[in-house]
């Protein structure tokens, strides 16, 4: 672990959940890469995701430049939020991961990693780790990622039941462990993830520099206004919409009531514009697209924030 100081700060990137709307966070990850001018690995000692943001900061870790991660969105988001079950959306999942992250476990990655999920039965938080540093305790048997592979890390990060089917995960020393989406603990990782620098890496807040991206908030579609009689599922939908945007906030207000002193450059946006309207099981390729292309613009109005973070 590098020694950390006002000349060299611990640099955290923090991914919040949400589904297809992570289009928008890649939109301003392309703007801070074209920042930095390298990959994010290189520029960031630890990146927490949660959900969708689970994917991208598995891919940011691996060494993935972002437009390769842009391009995977688009070639297998439509595909997962398209499924009407959660069985097809699971399986779909599956795919992707399987595709993707093949039998890479975490000893692949390139930085540190959190990727947050739930643990269903326990009803707690269950984090994916690469370092032992990383470890608040019982160092002695940690392993990184709890033996699993990234690819099932992420499956359990993005189950959000009951849309998909929850993920049963096999740890390195065969423990059976029933995990669902992260968003329903953290939605909005940026806590854990400056608890692993404060409290496992050690590092005084001074010396810790945050960029948390959310996904943006956006209008209802109204698709689920007019389709009556899918209202139980769609309520459900809009109901999980707002226990997610609720977590996000709630942990952004504790981040700054706990660590307003960390420097912190938090960006997502809100959109009123009715033809903004989204959520995170949108599977209409234009409507993605537009809030990637919202993503690069709140890059450029937070460019001067992180320029002087940087």
């Amino acid at each position: 672990m590098a020694e950390f100081s006002a000349a060299r700060p611990c640099r955290i990137l923090s991914l919040d959940g949400g589904g297809a709307k992570g289009f928008y966070t890649i939109g301003v990850l392309k703007g801070l890469e074209g920042l930095l001018g390298a990959p994010l690995h290189r520029h960031f000692d630890l990146v927490f995701g949660t959900s969708t943001g689970s994917i991208i900061a598995a891919l940011v870790c691996l060494g993935c430049p972002i437009d390769e991660v842009h391009q995977l969105y688009r070639d297998h988001v439509v595909k997962v939020m398209g499924k009407w079950f959660p069985w097809t959306k699971s399986q779909a999942l599956r795919e992707l991961a399987a595709e993707v992250f093949g039998n890479r476990d975490f000893t692949a990655v390139q930085t540190n990693i959190g990727i947050v999920a739930t643990r269903w039965n326990f009803e707690t938080p269950i984090i994916f780790k690469t370092s032992v540093a990383q470890a608040h305790g019982d160092h002695g048997n940690f392993v990184p990622g709890f033996g699993c592979t990234i690819g099932d890390a992420v499956q359990a990060s993005c189950s959000a039941y009951p849309f998909f089917r929850r993920k049963l995960i096999v740890t390195g020393d065969k423990q059976k462990i029933l995990t669902a989406d992260g968003g329903f603990c953290a939605n909005n990782p940026t806590l854990y993830a400056i608890a692993d620098a404060t409290e496992a890496f050690k590092v005084p807040r001074e010396h810790i520099r945050v960029v948390s991206v959310g996904v943006g908030e956006y209008p209802t579609p109204k698709r689920y206004l007019t389709l009556s009689h899918w209202f139980g599922y769609l309520f459900t939908v809009r109901l999980l919409q707002r226990v997610l945007e609720i977590n996000t906030k709630s942990m952004d207000q504790l981040l700054h009531v706990l660590f307003k002193d960390i420097a912190t450059v938090r960006i997502s946006n809100k959109y009123t514009e009715p033809r903004m309207a989204a959520d995170l099981f949108e599977a209409d390729l234009d409507k993605l697209d537009q809030l990637y292309q919202r993503g690069r613009e709140s890059f450029r109005e937070y460019e001067p924030a992180l320029k002087k973070l940087f």
